[in-house]
């Protein structure tokens, strides 16, 4: 299995691709669930092979198309590596890309054609009964030979291009040390060209926070903080499975403070189980006063045999009905709105200048080289993946073999649906001229007839020679984005 862009490598990914979707499955290869809108960072490895995730499929949501759902899909990348190398060299041609495509593509995509790094961190101190990532327990043997495994990979797949962007996902990358992420970045620039503001990024759980903590990572080089609060209710926390309480989750984030991080994220899901309207909306407003740089708001989608789904079965823990999902949506996003955020994708917002530069790398037809176990990296029109399970991955990288276990060259055709697929699930949309010219297609001519329907309907803008879903569309966009792939 390849994978696809429109889905979660990371899970981050990346992550979902919409609110609400449709019953139909979109014409891409899409099979697996994952939550709403879930922006995964590119390079994140699902827990299970294959990338893609249609979402749940269940009773049509007030104001979506007929037939049409609450889901979610997810992000991802996946392809080659050669002789064990991470990827391709500048100018290489052993992977099929012409100099002069590498070149006409640079202007055009997120960071002038700048790389994006992901480092997998695959270790958790206890497992989340929702969570697919490619993840395990925690080993601490396994996890210093896993960081030397990852910095000699890193070294052996440079090529000296300029990245602006790293960023640590998981598992728990607070289980490293803060030495451990300072070797890591260390063979960063020593293999790449990292720009002096650089955005670098390593997810936290709230109970591995600390503000000396925080105060290392700042020292070794990390400028941003993801936190992974989820919920600001104890018991719906409980029901996650999640190790910490809301007291320790408004402690995290005042430690983060006390640092001097000034570039935090809060991740939360929405939709939850036994969650109601106003318990969400209650939620958000914590969130929202605690007055964060960005903020990721998911809808919780169970992908099956997850324990959480089965407990859920057990105690009697239902989902609310697809219509308050879709109304949890559109609270917490007119909260944000009035809070002076901005969303600038389907389901993450931000303050002025904080959008998050790695996971617009994915969503603007950038490119990103994934290290370690199970990570995807996308470059040149290639994706490739790594080797999953832990062990074997730091075998192959201390035994000089590919640690890539799939690559694939992606067709015109699938670049261009992978480029409408995630261009449109920002609130910007996609410049219609930038993209056919990118991939030599008329997009009016193609798909101008559908456009126009979903104009009329309410659920797209298009002027100023761009296509934009509105936040109606936003909500059924598995259904309506399932058109350009």
């Amino acid at each position: 299995m390849h994978g696809c862009a429109r889905c979660a490598s990371s899970s981050s990914t990346t992550g979902p691709t919409t609110a609400i979707s449709s019953t139909r499955r979109p014409r891409s290869s899409c099979t697996r669930s994952g939550r709403w809108g879930r922006a995964v960072p590119p390079g994140r490895p699902p827990n299970r092979p294959g990338a893609c995730r249609s979402g749940r499929r269940g009773g049509p949501a007030r104001g979506c198309p007929k037939g049409s759902s609450i889901s979610v899909g997810r992000e991802a990348g996946p392809a080659p590596d050669r002789g064990g190398r991470g990827a391709p060299g500048v100018g290489e041609d052993e992977v099929g890309v012409p100099r002069n495509e590498r070149l006409r593509r640079g202007g055009d995509v997120e960071g002038g054609g700048a790389l994006g790094l992901y480092v997998h961190v695959p270790f958790c101190a206890a497992i989340c009964a929702y969570c697919n990532f490619n993840r395990g327990l925690l080993d601490e043997d396994l996890k210093r030979a896993y960081v030397a495994a990852v910095t000699r990979e890193i070294e052996r797949g440079g090529d000296g291009r300029r990245v602006d962007s790293i960023f640590f996902g998981g598992g728990t990358p607070s289980l490293l040390d803060v030495e451990e992420v300072a070797r890591v970045l260390d063979a960063c620039r020593r293999a790449f060209d990292v720009a002096p503001d650089v955005e670098a990024t390593l997810e936290m759980n709230p109970e591995s926070c600390s503000a000396d903590y925080v105060s290392g990572l700042l020292g070794a080089g990390i400028n941003r903080i993801s936190l992974g609060v989820q919920s600001f209710h104890d018991g719906e926390l409980a029901r996650l499975g999640r190790a910490h309480s809301v007291e320790q989750a408004r402690a995290a984030f005042a430690a983060t403070r006390e640092a001097g991080c000034g570039n935090v994220s809060l991740d939360m899901m929405l939709w939850l189980p036994a969650q109601t309207r106003a318990a969400c909306a209650a939620s958000v407003e914590a969130l929202v006063a605690l007055a964060p740089e960005h903020a990721s708001l998911y809808m919780l989608e169970l992908y099956p045999n997850a324990p959480l789904r089965e407990e859920a079965a057990r105690r009697g823990w239902s989902q609310a009905p697809d219509e308050d999902a879709a109304a949890m949506y559109l609270d917490a996003f007119a909260r944000t709105d009035a809070a002076g955020y901005e969303q600038y994708e389907i389901s993450n917002v931000a303050r002025p200048g904080r959008r998050s530069r790695h996971n617009l790398k994915y969503w603007r037809d950038g490119e990103w080289l994934g290290f370690g176990c199970g990570a995807h990296s996308t470059r040149g029109g290639v994706r490739w993946k790594n080797l999953s399970e832990t062990a074997r991955y730091v075998d192959a990288v201390e035994r000089g073999a590919p640690v890539a276990e799939t690559r694939r060259r992606l067709s015109v055709e699938e670049r261009l649906g992978d480029a409408l697929f995630t261009g449109l699930r920002l609130a910007e949309g996609i410049d219609v001229a930038v993209v056919g010219r990118r991939y030599g297609v008329d997009l009016e001519a193609r798909y101008g007839a559908d456009v126009g329907r979903f104009v009329d309907a309410g659920w797209m803008i298009a002027a100023g020679g761009r296509w934009r879903l509105t936040r109606a569309g936003m909500l059924i966009s598995n259904e309506l984005l399932s058109t350009f792939v």
